[in-house]
């Protein structure tokens, strides 16, 4: 039988992420609309930024749809159609953002050094967790469900660390918007669509620390 306070946990963690995800689309949509005064594509936008900091050997590529990242292990930067070819605030803002990352890696940024030394122990833990866990209530073996708590304490950690991560390189990216001149206009609407983005890795690192503090509780009763 399902607990009340796992049916609040639940309903919490829904509330919240909805509550994420709708604002993220309504400003990500918004600023879709409203074109930059440079007309520069979003992949424009990313290479001009690479340059300005003297970050050589980082091809920008071409992704799928919602496909926007940084990946340290190729050390490239991957965009969506809509940012790739886009000439919109939304399309600018995250293109930077991505630089920021690479701008990161460029500078061994410490927390992304550590994000990605984890990110191992972290795709492993995440689909374990879960199995030890159940296996553990059902079969009564308290070890089980410790160490299950402890491989989602690792998920929970990365949630935590990818904040400062996601933080600076908006961070870097308003700062070289600022550099080189975008309208301020401009740049409040990129701050605006990188702040609601933000929200995103607020709300997950939120609903993972509250499920762990659950999981807890569960123990210690």
């Amino acid at each position: 039988m399902i607990s009340t306070s796992y049916l609040l946990l639940i309903v919490a963690t829904l509330a919240i992420g909805g509550a994420a995800s709708f604002y993220v689309r309504n400003r990500i949509n918004h600023y879709q609309k409203v074109p930059v005064s440079n007309g520069m594509t979003g992949a424009e936008a990313a290479r001009q930024m690479l340059s300005y900091y003297g970050i050589t050997g980082v091809p920008v590529q071409r992704g799928g749809e919602g496909q926007d990242f940084f990946d340290p292990r190729s050390n490239s930067v991957t965009l969506s159609p809509s940012v790739y070819d886009g000439r919109s605030i939304t399309a600018t803002a995250t293109a930077c953002h991505e630089v920021g990352h690479a701008y990161q890696f460029a500078q061994d940024y410490t927390p992304m050094k550590v994000r990605t030394a984890i990110v191992p122990a972290v795709n492993l833990a995440s689909n374990a967790w879960i199995f030890l866990l159940m296996l553990g209530i059902v079969m009564n073996l308290g070890g089980f469900v410790e160490l299950a708590i402890v491989m989602y304490g690792v998920v929970v950690l990365f949630s935590l660390v990818t904040l400062p991560v996601e933080f600076d390189a908006s961070r870097r990216a308003m700062a070289y918007m600022g550099q080189v001149s975008l309208p301020e206009p401009e740049r409040k609407g990129s701050f605006d669509v990188l702040r609601a983005c933000a929200l995103t890795y607020v709300a997950a690192a939120l609903t993972s620390v509250l499920q762990l503090l659950w999981l807890l509780s569960q123990r210690q009763d």
